[in-house]
């Protein structure tokens, strides 16, 4: 049966190039071997060559073309990629057709293309807990692609610039994380931030207080990824949207 092409043949997901030529030498098989699958299996034709540009990096498969190859290594989509981003690349990595995983979320498929290609979310919370199970998403990028991040930011800054004990509750219900690690997370960030302060104060002489608002600053504009550093581990990628 054909892939569907849909997607559109300028949205090329991120490709692991080495990862193609690896999965394909543990197979035994040729760039010809591959291309032959490709054909065999999802009537696309492809000449060999192009197969060992995607493994050289020179170009990189569509969407349909990844699954098409993923189909032809034996492997999952995700085995081809690199780290997900985005809600697309999450997506590609276990192979879901928009219209599937729109149909799982309950969601209709134009909503959901909407948010892939980088819209606002409008769904509802229990959308949102079967966007996270059928993606496995982690809770920063579930927080992240509900357009939660600025509000969850807002209450980091107030927690560590003001008394944090009073933001454990309204960051919880934010990120259901154990109150236990929430409260040590917030604490810290209180305390780092009042240290760096402090430190700018003490260093700088007579331009004290530019120079600790500034130091502040840098502290509160990366307080997101310290937050999921003591929180929920490393933070997700940059924000960069959600489309190609």
């Amino acid at each position: 049966m054909p892939v569907s092409t849909d997607d559109g043949e300028a949205r090329r997901p991120p490709f692991n190039a080495a990862a193609a030529r690896r999965l394909r030498e543990a197979l035994g098989m040729t760039h010809a071997h591959v291309a032959y699958g490709i054909w065999a299996a999802y009537g696309k034709r492809l000449e060999p060559a192009t197969v060992a540009s995607w493994e050289l990096g020179e170009t990189s498969p569509t969407e349909a073309e990844l699954a098409a190859l993923a189909g032809a290594l034996w492997c999952a989509p995700a085995e081809l990629l690199g780290a997900p981003e985005t809600l697309r690349e999450y997506r590609l990595a276990l192979g879901l057709a928009p219209a599937d995983l729109a149909r799982r979320i309950g969601m209709d498929v134009a909503g959901y293309g909407h948010l892939e290609a980088g819209g606002r979310w409008r769904g509802t919370d229990r959308q949102a807990a079967a966007l996270a199970e059928a993606l496995a998403l982690p809770l920063p990028a579930l927080i992240r692609f509900t357009d939660q991040e600025d509000r969850l930011v807002e209450l980091l800054t107030s927690a560590a610039t003001t008394r944090w004990q009073g933001y454990v509750r309204p960051v919880g219900k934010l990120a259901p994380l154990p109150k236990e690690r929430l409260a040590t997370a917030l604490q810290e960030l209180h305390e780092e931030y009042h240290a760096t302060m402090a430190a700018s104060l003490s260093w700088t002489g007579g331009r004290a207080p530019d120079e600790a608002g500034r130091a502040g600053r840098d502290f509160l504009d990366g307080i997101l990824a310290e937050f999921w550093r003591r929180a929920d581990g490393p933070t997700p990628g940059p924000r960069d949207g959600d489309g190609p």
